[in-house]
């Protein structure tokens, strides 16, 4: 009687060499995706950057969607990790330190290549079923053990302590997400200086002792027209208005990649002829929705300049009123005029995802407005108002609380007794290790529809 073959056990050099070369694809695909987004990098890109035709790369991973997919996993278990080692400090400053420092540090090993790129989370949304469903899993458990960090007390509480503890995770999460964003401006070398400024900042806040909670009811001001807008009067200015704000909320919602011409153009009950006629390209869309949630953050601070009151006061009514756009956004999404006719800002990392002439246009203008807000706050630590904290590090940390907005609804969904303001926005401008309200207890879930 025949017997089937036993299958071969690969040696110990085949198996080492076929991790060493996925390891490879991993890093190879990550950088490509960071670069050019999920949707728009392809498998044939990645083969050609790891030197691997495109049918041997689907040897190790069959579909573009599993490589995304695998790379995702692969960023959440780094942050499990740095997490998990968080944890074993005895007090919420000591976890906090340890997290962003162990972050920071993973930054610096990748600037050096030392270890391989990590993918972005922001496309994350554009990654279909069933590839989306363990790495949504995932991250939702990521985020609970980020959580879990910050809980101070055994006592279970209500809702609306839940809500604030989701929201000064996803804060904490935010800021390491968005020092990305910004950590290129040092060398490796300071990387260790910038995250013990980003520690001081997020435990510490940036008022001065004494300094009250205060923020006044100034909102935001409307952005001013396009030109062709503006010669053509004012019905055309508002449907521009409501035609972004719609495109910014899907991408917000769904991603660059996730929000297609298709889905933008049903949003807003226009034929994909009709949203050719408005934008050439869907970059186009993004590039105008960027410069529309720049032109919000400019007026406001530049309102915020010429106002009353010392440097923390116009701190808070430079940052406040563009928190309020999302509670307002959240209360009418699609109501025309006021606040809620001004959110949702755009998540601020979508410049990332644009063509590389419009990126660095984009970044550019991003760094001046994070000046601006540098500056804000040396005339703040001049007048005594704010404490002594690292200009340069307290502005990013400003436009990081701005870019997380974007998703906090993911995580605080609905309207609750507090705003937004005083639950996200509040514990980075006064610190986290600012007295607060209590926390959820560890049995608490946040929201199943994870950023």
């Amino acid at each position: 009687m025949s017997m089937a073959r036993p299958a071969a056990v690969p040696p110990a050099r085949a198996t080492l060499r076929f991790a060493e070369k996925r390891e490879a694809i991993l890093d190879g695909a990550a950088r490509l995706f960071n670069r050019r987004g999920i949707k728009a990098g392809t498998l044939a890109e990645v083969a050609a950057g790891v030197g691997l035709a495109t049918n041997s790369l689907t040897y190790y991973y069959r579909k573009k969607e599993d490589l995304a997919g695998a790379c995702l996993l692969r960023s959440i278990e780094v942050l499990d990790q740095l997490i998990a080692d968080a944890a074993a400090a005895p007090d919420l400053p000591g976890r906090v330190a340890a997290l962003v420092q162990g972050f920071v540090g993973c930054m610096a090993d990748i600037a050096a290549q030392r270890r391989p790129e990590l993918i972005f989370f922001g496309d994350m949304r554009a990654l279909p079923q069933p590839q989306a469903a363990p790495v949504f899993a995932a991250y939702v458990d990521m985020f609970r053990a980020l959580r879990r960090l910050l809980r101070q007390g055994p006592a279970p509480l209500g809702s609306e302590a839940r809500r604030a503890l989701n929201a000064r995770s996803h804060g904490l999460l935010a800021q390491l997400l968005w020092s990305r964003a910004w950590l290129g401006r040092y060398e490796p070398a300071d990387y260790p200086r910038a995250a013990r400024a980003l520690v001081d900042v997020l435990l510490h806040g940036l008022a001065a002792p004494g300094q009250p909670w205060a923020p006044d009811d100034r909102g935001v001001p409307a952005p001013p027209p396009a030109p062709g807008d503006a010669a053509e009067g004012g019905d055309a200015a508002e449907r521009r208005e409501a035609y972004l704000r719609t495109a910014t909320r899907l991408v917000n919602d769904h991603g660059v990649g996730g929000a297609s011409v298709e889905r933008i153009a049903a949003e807003l009950a226009l034929t994909k002829g009709s949203f050719y006629h408005h934008h050439d390209t869907k970059h186009g869309l993004i590039d105008d929705c960027v410069e529309r949630s720049f032109a919000l953050i400019r007026g406001t601070q530049l309102a915020a300049l010429a106002g009353p009151g010392n440097g923390w006061q116009r701190l808070l009514a430079a940052t406040v009123p563009l928190v309020r756009l999302h509670d307002a956004a959240a209360a009418a999404p699609a109501a025309g005029a006021g606040r809620a006719g001004q959110g949702p800002l755009l998540r601020l990392s979508a410049w990332t995802e644009l063509p590389d002439e419009l990126r660095w246009r984009k970044r550019g203008a991003l760094n001046r407005l994070a000046e601006r807000y540098a500056a804000m706050v040396v005339d703040g630590m001049v007048d005594g108002s704010l404490r002594l904290v690292d200009p340069a590090v307290a502005s990013h940390a400003l436009c990081g609380l701005l870019n997380g907005l974007a998703e906090v609804g993911h995580w605080v969904p609905g309207l609750g007794p507090t705003p937004l303001a005083t639950l996200y926005a509040r514990p980075l401008l006064c610190g986290l290790a600012a007295p607060a309200g209590p926390a959820a207890g560890p049995d608490e879930h946040p929201p199943g529809d994870p950023p």
